[in-house]
């Protein structure tokens, strides 16, 4: 990733043999991260002592650093203070120019809170309201933090900020409270429609001869088999929603240098499914989402985000006796308390291995069975904001896909060292091979994650994989009763005209984008640019959907390398009402991508420029 560019507009093909316009302030960029395809892996280190204290001022020949085993030399090391990072002002842009660009400094670790409605039961949520509101209340100032909630979907509550007024606003966000995919603990004694079959069979006297007992208990059979699907369906659904929305953050905090300490507040982690051994078929609920997992971590690790889950619902008991819950089912089956038992420690136990999992792969820290939230977020922020940085270029060049362990240790006993502990050796267009999806997992082969659908949603979290700028201004001076070149209504779109047309021009920063050099000297780029139109309530109206295979020659490759990588295009808008475009990029081969959103009534009054549609890099649409 190049540390600095400028992004310039290019308002004709000309521009690109060196006529361009005026730059547009450009931001500075801070330390390089890893990114989809390069060989630099990047390791941050948090190292304690038997108090829990950060060790300060080790040098790098303190450190010993292998993979898999095999010694590596450590090309950079640095050292981050606990001093908070700051975040700086936004740029000021000129009019119709907007930007993906987060100006978070990273003097320190940055802090991200996430909310988590879809996994916590109702309780447990109510729980969490209060304590994050004492949080707010016994918060040192000046430690800026993102907030967000997750429900069917991720929703930036609040960007970075140290104003606690403006963080106890974002709690008390109506967008994230209960969600009813998940309403309680899971201790298996839930009254379900095997159990109300049961019941009904033992009131009627069904069961007392022998063939209908026989028969019945079959039946029975069947709806526990049909029980347990659901409730792995339910389970399945909310890991790919969770799953979604971690790699969909993790995307948005990849154009923020240096460390993140995701801070997860969650009342359950669904990522692992146990066989049921009290169905006939154990397994057939089971559905793996090891694929999904794995592009989770190699993601996280590009953006240096390290995740330290907490479990909001404290110490945790078997609720199969609570007096609140019915224990009917219990009378004529002795053995069903013990399956329950059974059920929810394996349950608990998988969860928490899952928290513990994704912590260690990331280099956080889990926090179980604490009932103090206020304390765990203290010391998640505490442990994550004081550690060093090492890379290193892998001696093993062949990614062929598998897991690489990664060993730090230290000279002097005793400290404890918390880092990711390896990652995938993928390369660049692995996400695009066939076959790469789980096999054991039809389900999820046959949906496969879409990560570009998911940055292009009506106010999403821009993600800045790749930075971006775009000039928005309306292109036309008079309206008109065509769509512009290139643009498609959706069929839900009620859109129709007299419409305004934008000319958009856009700027990508290069450096993460993949370039194929070929034989004749020929740099090819596969990429896709998306702009959509949604109106006030996000029903998505209009769509330019641009699939380019870009043909650089040496001398346009090193401009577009020194400039940014320029692209033109327009949308038609109706003349009234609140509308919003929603621009992206998407680089096919390393699957970066970078979007950012722009309110018509920004632009709307601002002069009209005259835009050549030949402003394009030269590409040839699929």
């Amino acid at each position: 990733m190049l540390s600095k560019f400028s992004l310039l507009f290019f308002l004709s093909s000309a521009s690109l043999l060196g006529q361009s316009s005026p730059q547009v302030p450009q931001p500075a960029q801070a330390s390089s991260t890893l990114h989809t395809g390069t060989q630099l892996v990047v390791v941050d280190v948090v190292v304690t002592d038997k108090s829990q204290s950060p060790v300060r001022d080790l040098k790098a020949s303190d450190f010993t650093l292998s993979e898999s085993g095999h010694p590596q030399q450590v090309k950079s090391f640095e050292e981050h203070t606990d001093s908070p990072a700051k975040a700086a002002p936004m740029p000021v842009n000129p009019p119709g120019i907007f930007s993906n660009y987060s100006p978070v400094q990273a003097h320190g670790a940055i802090n991200v809170l996430l909310i988590d409605t879809l996994n916590t039961p109702v309780t447990d949520q109510i729980y969490l309201h209060d304590q994050f509101h004492k949080y707010i209340k016994t918060a040192k100032p000046g430690a800026p933090m993102a907030i967000f909630g997750l429900t069917t979907k991720l929703l930036l509550l609040q960007s970075f900020t140290s104003d606690p007024n403006l963080l106890k606003a974002a709690i008390d966000d109506k967008n994230i409270k209960h969600f009813p995919l998940i309403d309680r603990a899971d201790g298996g004694n839930t009254i379900k429609t095997a159990d109300q079959m049961t019941e009904f069979t033992n009131n009627t006297g069904l069961n007392q001869n022998p063939a209908q007992a026989a028969f019945m208990k079959e039946i029975v059979a069947d709806l526990q088999a049909f029980d347990a699907k659901q409730d792995s369906f339910q389970l399945q659904l909310r890991a790919k929603y969770t799953l979604d929305a971690i790699n969909q953050l993790s995307r948005y905090l990849a154009g923020i240098p240096g460390r993140k300490n995701l801070i997860w507040l969650s009342g359950s982690f669904p990522l692992n499914v146990l066989p049921d051994d009290t169905i006939n078929d154990p397994f057939s609920v089971v559905a793996g989402s090891e694929d999904e997992y794995r592009e989770t971590t190699n993601l996280l690790a590009q953006a240096q985000v390290a995740v330290y889950p907490i479990d909001v619902r404290g110490a945790m008991t078997s609720p199969n006796m609570d007096v609140s819950q019915s224990t009917a089912i219990y009378v004529d089956d002795p053995k069903r308390f013990a399956a329950d038992e059974r059920k929810f420690h394996l349950t608990t136990g998988s969860e928490n291995m899952t928290m513990l999992r994704m912590a260690d792969d990331s280099g956080g820290h889990a926090f179980i069975n604490t009932n103090d939230l206020v304390d765990a977020v203290d010391k998640a922020i505490a442990a994550g904001s004081h550690y060093y940085t090492l890379t290193y270029s892998p001696n093993d060049t062949k990614w062929n896909g598998n897991f690489r362990k990664i060993q730090v240790s230290l000279q002097q006993q005793g400290l404890h060292l918390a880092y990711r502990r390896g990652y995938f050796a993928d390369s660049s267009d692995a996400h695009s091979q066939p076959g790469s999806r789980t096999k054991k997992n039809p389900a999820a082969a046959a949906v496969p994650l879409e990560p570009m659908r998911v940055a292009m949603m009506f106010g999403a979290p821009d993600p800045t994989q790749i930075t971006l700028k775009a000039r928005v201004l309306p292109a036309s001076t008079t309206p008109e009763d065509q769509l512009a070149e290139g643009n498609i209504l959706t069929p839900s779109s009620p859109m129709k005209g007299p419409y305004r047309r934008y000319s958009i021009d856009i700027a990508a920063d290069p450096g993460p984008l993949h370039f194929e050099p070929a034989s004749d000297g020929i740099y090819h780029a596969n990429l896709q640019f998306l702009t959509y139109l949604y109106d006030q309530n996000g029903l998505l109206l209009n769509v330019e959907n641009n699939p380019v295979r870009a043909n650089f020659s040496p001398e346009v490759y090193r401009r577009v390398l020194q400039s940014g990588l320029p692209y033109h295009e327009e949308i038609s808008v109706p003349l009234k009402g609140d509308y919003y475009i929603r621009i992206g990029l998407h680089d096919l081969t390393s699957n970066s991508i970078g979007a950012l959103e722009v309110p018509i009534a920004a632009v709307k009054n601002l002069a009209p420029i005259a835009v050549s549609t030949s402003a394009q890099p030269p590409a040839s649409p699929k």
